[in-house]
């Protein structure tokens, strides 16, 4: 008998308290993010080499044959330069991944037990943890809006901020993301004039379906970021919004897996997106007070 839930209800989810009692024990989430960075067997960050010496101790540390050089799990990733334990940076991708509408560095600063301002550099660097190029879209293909994409085969959302919605823009950011030959479902905005394999539902006169031809899907994914902008975070600076946008369109694709894969995707989306506090503090200073 078909099981009837609302929502993903086939996804497997974590309980909060099973999910503080899992990811309290370093070693554990050490073996964790060994599994999920190097899956298959330790790597130099810096020359590649497979050729490691384990030199265990606390925190563990590696050092590289060939290269001679010295590393940790954190090294090249998002927590470089952290000294927080992996454990909170578990359950802070725990609590960002199961908070549909996101949730506030003033939350993560009481539920973590760390200071608002390493809070919301935390949940920053783990934003960039969700950034992906992604491949191209083939199915039919969503509204494009400042600017956003979905396609409607694999219910996957590409999303960023961009300069302008003028026809150059918004048909380069499609033209990077959509295959050639998908079917395109926009709005009447002038600036998709002239799209190949193209039609357009007019919601100025009230026409939101024509046959195949709308945009909910996108829809959709603009309303919970709205909610999240609201209800949550109340303003979103320009400067920081890609990683924002990020979060939402990372979440939102992530949706289908199970809660401990939402995470292990987040931990091995960490490397090679180092972001420093006062990178985050010179492009826009007072930010996190807002939140």
């Amino acid at each position: 008998m078909a099981h009837k839930a609302p929502g993903k209800h086939y996804r497997k989810g974590l309980p909060l308290v099973e999910a503080v009692r899992q990811f309290s024990d370093e070693e554990d989430m050490e073996r964790m993010f060994m599994e999920a960075r190097w899956p298959n067997g330790v790597r130099c960050p810096r020359c590649e080499s497979p050729n490691i010496q384990d030199r265990t101790g606390q925190p563990r540390t590696f050092r590289c044959r060939a290269c001679r050089f010295d590393f940790t799990i954190k090294t090249d990733t998002v927590m470089q330069g952290s000294n927080l334990p992996l454990s909170k940076w578990v359950l802070c991708s725990y609590l960002m991944t199961t908070s549909l509408k996101g949730v506030s560095s003033m939350k993560l600063h009481r539920d973590l037990g760390v200071t608002q301002k390493t809070a919301w550099h935390m949940a920053h660097r783990i934003r960039r943890a969700w950034e992906s190029g992604g491949g191209l879209f083939s199915g039919p293909v969503g509204k494009v809006a400042v600017a956003g994409i979905k396609d409607r085969e694999t219910n996957q959302v590409a999303a960023r901020p961009v300069p302008d919605t003028t026809s150059e823009t918004l048909q380069g950011f499609m033209g990077e993301r959509v295959a050639p030959g998908a079917k395109v479902y926009t709005d009447e905005h002038a600036a998709y004039r002239g799209l190949p394999n193209h039609e357009a539902v007019k919601h100025s006169v009230g026409e939101f379906v024509k046959g195949q031809a709308h945009v909910n899907g996108m829809e959709s994914f603009w309303s919970m970021l709205k909610r999240g902008y609201v209800g949550t975070y109340h303003q979103m600076s320009a400067k920081h919004l890609d990683r924002y946008v990020s979060e939402f369109s990372g979440r939102h694709n992530d949706r289908p897996a199970d809660t401990k894969e939402q995470i292990r995707r987040i931990i091995a989306g960490m490397v090679g997106k180092r972001l420093r506090y006062r990178d985050l503090y010179e492009s826009g200073h007072a930010m996190y007070t807002l939140e």
